[in-house]
């Protein structure tokens, strides 16, 4: 039975600039997609999240302009300035229609946020 589905990804940007932020995005999205076998039409919706050190672009134009993610809502803001949060972080949550139990759903953590999960930080 399809339901829709909750799946989170985080990453790093190496600098505050548009092209790292979209370079970290789309490589976060891409990940989360092949690992999760999605295809686009299958994405309801994506929640983007930004550190208060990243602000040079929104991440969702990533998904517009690198995955043609054209007619999919994104909604982008910021996260809390956090003690200790891994800096220059790019936080995803997908929502996704599909037939998979959340339980073989996989998340994905990259470049400097790769440790997330094992800090115990479950808001990503």
């Amino acid at each position: 039975m399809t339901q829709c589905r909750g799946i989170r990804g985080a990453t790093t940007a190496d600098v505050n600039t548009r092209e790292a932020i979209l370079e970290a995005t789309q490589e976060l999205l891409e990940e989360l997609m092949e690992k999760n076998q999605i295809d686009q039409e299958s994405v309801a919706a994506a929640i983007f999240s930004t550190t208060p050190d990243l602000n040079a672009e929104f991440p969702a134009v990533a998904a517009r302009t690198k995955l043609g993610w054209q007619h999919i809502a994104l909604f982008n803001t910021h996260e809390m300035a956090v003690p200790n949060d891994a800096p220059k972080c790019i936080r995803v949550l997908l929502l996704v229609n599909t037939n998979k139990s959340s339980k073989d759903l996989v998340n994905s953590y990259l470049r400097g946020a790769i440790n997330l999960r094992a800090r115990g930080t479950t808001q990503n």
